[in-house]
């Protein structure tokens, strides 16, 4: 597979299948489906006291899909990566189409860290990440999780367990469990009911009500925390809730 279509890569996903490439150099890309597969349940997100500080001391700003590009360069820019120019152009693509968004870590006007993945039903495929300094990559997972069970989301893809996923409550799962998770995420259904737990009060999601990705910056805006990095970050760590 060396031309990656994005309507393709979208049905890969769906299917439970992902794209890589062997380097940044290679030509060719090839479909990945994991005997287990790494995914992290949204009410089990690990906060730990030094990142609650983290987020709520206003020392980063973040921002979602405001540089989705220099994202995915920064997750490419290490000495082995499986994200070759034909899946990075894809990805813009599904970007440019709202089906891939990113989420970014600012210390004053630097993109110091950030992660991207793809969005599809209640499911959110996360990509990769990159961290610039300490903590970077953390709050921007922390932000995601916030936003995606703000935004009624059931599951969170993380394609392969690592020790730094497995510390912030990420678990594997058999291929066979986590096809009927997609499932559901991608056709309603049961694995949605606990969504909207521990979310703010007045904010509650019913399992119903459809996947938004824009949830959180209407809670941050009600919460007269938009734009404002220790506000906001108060309200993530709300939002997270017991999960610490």
């Amino acid at each position: 597979m060396s031309r990656l279509d994005p309507r393709l890569l979208l049905q890969g996903y769906a299917t439970g299948i992902f794209p890589m490439a062997d380097s940044r150099e290679a030509t060719d890309l090839f479909w990945v489906e994991p005997r287990n597969r790494a995914i992290l349940p949204l009410d089990r997100f690990h906060v730990s006291r030094s990142l609650r500080r983290t987020l709520r001391s206003g020392r980063f700003r973040v921002s979602r899909d405001r540089d989705f590009a220099g994202v995915i360069s920064g997750c490419a820019d290490r000495e082995e990566t499986w994200i070759n120019a034909e899946l990075e152009r894809a990805m813009l693509a599904l970007h440019g189409s709202g089906n891939a968004h990113s989420i970014e870590v600012w210390a004053d006007d630097r993109l110091v860290g950030g992660l991207y993945g793809v969005k599809l039903g209640r499911a959110f495929f996360g990509e990769s990440m990159f961290s610039r300094m300490t903590d970077a990559s953390k709050v921007a997972l922390a932000w995601l999780v916030a936003r995606l069970k703000v935004g009624n989301f059931t599951l969170l893809d993380c394609q392969f367990m690592t020790e730094h996923l497995a510390s912030l409550g990420a678990i594997s799962v058999p291929r066979e469990t986590y096809v009927a998770l997609l499932s559901a995420a991608l056709g309603g259904g049961a694995a949605g009911a606990s969504a909207g737990r521990t979310l703010p009060e007045g904010f509650e999601r019913t399992p119903e009500a459809p996947a938004d990705f824009g949830a959180l910056d209407r809670l941050l805006e009600l919460a007269g925390a938009a734009g404002a990095g220790g506000a906001a970050g108060y309200v993530i760590s709300q939002v997270l809730g017991h999960t610490s």
